[in-house]
This record gives C-alpha cells, sequence and structure tokens, in this order.
C-alpha cells in the first residue's frame, strides 16, 4: 500500500476481554475502519490485546521471545494498511537493553511506521496502584509490571509524537519533560475506570494540552470489560487550546481528526509560556 502523507490521527476504542484472539480481530476491524478514514497514525488503546491480570505474565514473556504474537500482529497490519501504529499497551518481559525482568513485565508501548518497523518503544511509567469504589476495588498494577525510566518521543506523519500512557496523564512533569523535547502532540491510550475518568478524564486531558500547547489523542477502553471491570471510555482528540475536537461514549470505535501543526507553532508564538516560565527544573 502507498505511503500515507497526512497528519490525520486516529484514536481507536476498545472493549477488550479475556480472549485475546478475539481483542485482535476487534482491533484488526477497527485498524482497518481508521486507515479508511485517512488516518496516517492510528492509537490503539491500553490492554488492547491481553487485559486479565492472570495473563500478562505469560503473555509477556512470549512477547518478548522469537515468536511473539501481539508484535508481529501490529507490524502486519501497519504494513498490510500502510499506517503507522501506536500500540497501545502490551506486556513485555524484556527491558530496552534486552534484559530479563524476572517476575514481572513491563507496560510497553511500541510504534510500527507503515513499512511495519518497530521504531519506537516506550514503557509505562507511573503505575496504577490505588483504591477505587468500583466491584474491582484495589489496583495494584506494581505487583505485575515494573516500571519504565526512559522519556521517549518519535518523529511521525503526524509531527513529532511524544509517549505516555493512562496513569501517566497524572503527573505534569513528564508532559513538560515531552514538551521540553518539542513534541506536537501526545498520545495516551488509556483503561481508566468508570469512577476515575467520570471525575477527572476531561479536566486532566484539557489541562496537560493547554500547560504545553499540544495536541493529546487519548484513546480508552469503554464499557464493561468483565464482570467486576467497568472503563470510562470517551475517547477524544484534544487541541492545543484545550478544546475536544472529537469524542465517543462507550463502546468500541474510532474517532479521527488533523492534528494542525501550525496550530500549534501560532499558539506558541502568541502565548509563549515556555519562555515565561519563572520556575525551572
Amino acid at each position: 500500500m502507498s505511503k500515507r502523507v497526512s497528519n490525520r490521527v486516529a484514536a481507536i476504542q476498545m472493549v477488550s476481554g479475556h480472549d485475546i484472539e478475539a481483542n485482535l480481530a476487534e482491533a484488526e476491524k477497527l485498524l482497518t475502519e481508521a486507515a479508511a478514514e485517512g488516518a496516517s497514525v492510528a492509537v490503539l488503546p491500553e490492554n488492547f490485546a491481553v487485559l486479565a491480570t492472570s495473563q500478562m505474565i505469560d503473555c509477556g514473556r512470549r512477547e518478548a521471545g522469537p515468536e511473539p504474537i501481539i508484535r508481529s500482529f501490529l507490524a502486519e497490519q501497519a504494513r498490510k494498511l500502510g499506517i503507522w501504529i501506536v500500540g497501545g499497551s502490551m506486556p513485555v518481559a524484556k527491558r530496552p537493553d534486552g534484559s530479563e525482568i524476572g517476575d514481572r513485565v513491563r507496560a510497553t508501548c511500541l510504534v510500527f511506521d507503515d513499512q511495519g518497523r518497530e521504531v519506537a518503544r516506550y514503557d509505562k511509567i507511573h503505575l496504577f496502584d490505588a483504591m477505587v469504589e468500583d466491584a474491582h476495588g484495589q489496583y495494584r498494577e506494581s505487583d505485575t509490571f515494573e516500571p519504565g525510566d526512559q522519556v521517549v518521543t518519535v518523529d511521525t506523519p503526524a509531527g513529532k509524537l511524544g509517549l505516555a500512557i493512562c496513569y501517566d496523564l497524572r503527573f505534569p512533569e513528564l508532559f513538560r519533560l515531552l514538551r521540553e523535547q518539542e513534541v506536537d502532540w501526545v498520545c495516551l491510550p488509556s483503561a481508566f475506570t468508570w469512577q476515575t475518568g467520570d471525575a477527572h478524564w476531561y479536566p486532566l486531558i484539557r489541562a496537560r494540552a493547554i500547560e504545553n500547547q499540544i495536541w493529546v489523542v487519548a484513546p480508552g477502553q469503554g464499557g464493561q470489560n468483565s464482570e467486576r471491570r467497568r472503563t470510562y471510555g470517551h475517547s477524544l482528540i484534544c487541541d492545543p487550546w484545550g478544546r475536544v475536537v472529537t469524542e465517543m461514549g462507550e463502546g468500541p470505535g474510532v474517532v479521527a481528526a488533523e492534528l494542525d501543526s501550525d496550530q500549534v507553532a501560532n499558539l506558541r508564538t502568541r502565548m509563549p509560556v515556555w519562555e515565561h516560565r519563572r520556575l525551572k527544573g
């Protein structure tokens, strides 16, 4: 397929369950829809292929080995559709330097170009260990995942991209570091709980976009994923002025928008907040 020269980006929302093959089939359908809508980059949600905690370790070891299922799927889809794919998150049992992790895995976001080549890797830095008033109750990602420690950017057809995952949204210092590296947009593959999403999803995303004068593309899990887990959804794309330019509610689907790089440059010129900072470091 011919290379796409477009700054149109798609955020893909899913309601992933515990069947990995079914999750990948749904992801393929939605990626195909994103490509048909003219997206040059499609961003999948957190845990798009593997949602169950009990599957993370075994899956992460397989993905770090010679016959990965999810990595191969993403490379194949990117090559077949001729688009860049930001692979939400998946478990990987090796660090970026190739060293073994042991009894945990990393929550890893891989980026594939339109030739199916893996061009970037980000490991989730901030892990969700919290009590939530839902049927699940307590979330302890650190029991399963080892935190990453690297800030990652990559040049894409839609501009320079900064990578973040879900709970990272609550830590503005990460976004400041990404802005320092002159990103045009940040993606935020997520699986927000319904309770935390209903309270904080919109204000946090808009704040990160406004503070850093960046686009934010935030695809999420959105629906009843299991008997005990309901995710918030409301996948959206927010512009550098803090306006939500496209969004959806719950259920699987695709939202897409053109990421106007001129809007970023003009806003930073008219309101140069980065140069006005008095407290740094």
